[in-house]
């Protein structure tokens, strides 16, 4: 949990970098950098990718700062950014190539459990989730990363994805239907 000393001065590296103050805007970037690449490497499953996606969205957000009202955390905002340039970077590469859905497979965080079964077979499932994952369509994929592993509600994923709640609500039912679908012909209704 941030300390009001942290946030005052994350308020305070915004206001300067509101006024042109590159210095201060460079911090925030340090602060968020980690968090904005695994967001974007989670969206495109390239590293040199996210990594272009990152820099896209920190350009975004440079650009667009006094549009920052504070309504929501600026991480929060940092991810809605990130999300939307991961989006154009992905219909640009389509404009220019058929991109393979390799490209844009899904990493999932490492597993952090202390017991050594769950770690086991969180390890064996793993390869078979993210190849369950890749097999999703990518609008669909990117609906259940959001809500699964970030916790977005069903109303930002739609905002920031140009759908309607219930286009986000159907894709991620779809997607977690076709993942317990493809998880079930090997793993059986352990699922």
């Amino acid at each position: 949990m941030q300390t009001d000393a942290v946030r005052n001065s994350e308020e305070e590296l915004i206001a300067a970098a509101k006024t042109g103050d590159t210095s201060a805007f460079s911090e925030l970037v340090r602060r968020h950098q980690h968090e904005v690449f695994t967001l974007a490497y989670r969206l495109v499953g390239d590293r040199d990718q996210a990594a272009d996606v990152s820099q896209e969205a920190f350009i975004r957000a440079w650009r667009h700062l006094e549009k920052f009202r504070g309504d929501a955390k600026f991480s929060t905002w940092l991810h809605r950014i990130t999300v939307n340039a991961a989006w154009s970077f992905r219909r640009k590469a389509k404009r220019h190539e058929a991109a393979s859905l390799d490209e844009f497979v899904v990493s999932l965080p490492e597993v952090r459990s202390v017991e050594p079964e769950r770690a086991a077979e969180s390890a064996t499932m793993r390869p078979r989730l993210l190849q369950a994952l890749n097999g999703l369509s990518p609008s669909v994929r990117s609906v259940v990363v959001l809500r699964d592993i970030y916790d977005w509600s069903h109303a930002q994923i739609a905002e920031h994805l140009d759908i309607s709640v219930t286009a986000a609500k159907v894709r991620l039912h779809r997607g977690h239907k076709q993942l317990k679908s493809r998880l079930w012909d090997e793993y059986g209704r352990d699922v």
